[in-house]
């Protein structure tokens, strides 16, 4: 059995949530955020691709090399892990990946390789071609495997610890379905003197691959992806996911792009974090109203004052002030969302 150095850290670290008293007045009710964006990678991804590879690093009888095919964030979350952990390791982007993403992996000094018109032919090439032909190699997968969902849990002993007053939902963006996966198993590892926290699921549409099986009633897979918000762009969720899906206290939601992106503009202003439009999603339920309609229905305003709603601010590092400026110049006329 193999064991990290002293010296290695580990790659991710808890969070602070805080109440928002912009977002909170816009909703209507208290409105707690889950500064994830804050994690070493800059998104959520630290902690579930972390947690993976600081396991099986400890069980490495030998040398490790990490292998990992990402449109972003799930690279830079291997990357800022294998520094951590002081592994090499190998990302795969596709040729859609932007210099600016592309530049940090190469800033944390991993190898970079790009290849592919999207996702699943890199990651092929990173199967066949590099993996394949390195017996040290392990595969870091970006959302579907266990280890991944017990990392991302580890937010929701968190929030217990962190929140004095009863929390009654739990608002996340959702891509593969990692996160949500994580939340669901976290939920339901706890005992909740009232009715367990709700989980609201959020889409962009052309990446609402959760969604539309809900709709169909049936596990399906998006033909393609036409959402910009990328790092959404599963066009299937894990099988995991589906299964946490049909449970009663789950939710979902599919914005618009232009929601999202905008939502984005918005938080910037009232919370001063950059975040990217994936993480855009879930905060857009709070600028177009759709917590109160989704959580709230029937509630008198007093007792939805009342409700405690955590959204996760999932972070992304695909975001610089001027994409945001772009953001406002191009959607700001296509949502009722003001700026």
């Amino acid at each position: 059995m193999g064991s990290l150095t002293s010296e290695a850290k580990l790659p991710w670290s808890p969070t602070p949530c805080v109440r928002s008293p912009q977002l909170s007045r816009i909703a209507g009710c208290n409105v707690y955020l889950k500064l994830d964006n804050l994690q070493p990678s800059g998104s959520f991804k630290s902690r579930g691709i972390g947690n993976l590879m600081t396991r099986a690093a400890a069980n490495a009888t030998g040398h490790v090399h990490f292998y990992c095919s990402s449109g972003g964030n799930a690279g830079l979350a291997c990357a800022t892990s294998a520094v951590a952990l002081r592994r090499p390791a190998t990302i795969v982007i596709p040729m859609t990946t932007s210099d600016l993403l592309k530049n940090k992996l190469l800033d944390l000094g991993v190898q970079v390789h790009q290849t592919g018109k999207n996702l699943a032919v890199a990651d092929e090439y990173l199967r066949t071609q590099l993996l394949a032909k390195d017996p040290h190699g392990i595969y870091v997968p970006p959302f579907d495997h266990p280890h991944v969902w017990d990392g991302a849990s580890s937010i929701v002993p968190e929030l217990r610890d962190q929140m004095d007053v009863p929390m009654d939902a739990i608002v996340c963006s959702v891509g593969g379905g990692g996160l949500f996966n994580g939340l669901m198993q976290g939920i339901e590892s706890f005992p909740w003197s009232g009715s367990k926290p709700h989980v609201v699921c959020v889409e962009t549409a052309g990446a609402d691959s959760l969604n539309a099986s809900i709709r169909a009633n049936s596990h399906v897979t998006l033909p393609e992806i036409t959402s910009i918000a990328t790092s959404l762009g599963c066009s299937r969720v894990s099988a995991e996911t589906w299964r946490w899906c049909q449970y009663p206290n789950t939710h979902s939601l599919v914005v618009s792009d232009a929601d999202a992106a905008i939502s984005c503009v918005r938080f910037a202003d009232d919370a001063r974090h950059l975040v990217e439009i994936s993480c855009g999603a879930a905060l857009a339920t709070v600028y177009r109203g759709d917590l109160r309609e989704t959580l709230g229905r029937g509630l008198t305003d007093d007792e939805w004052a009342r409700k405690n709603i955590v959204i996760i601010v999932c972070g992304g590092s695909g975001v610089t002030l001027s994409i945001l400026d772009q953001y406002r110049k191009e959607y700001g006329h296509q949502t009722a969302i003001k700026v």
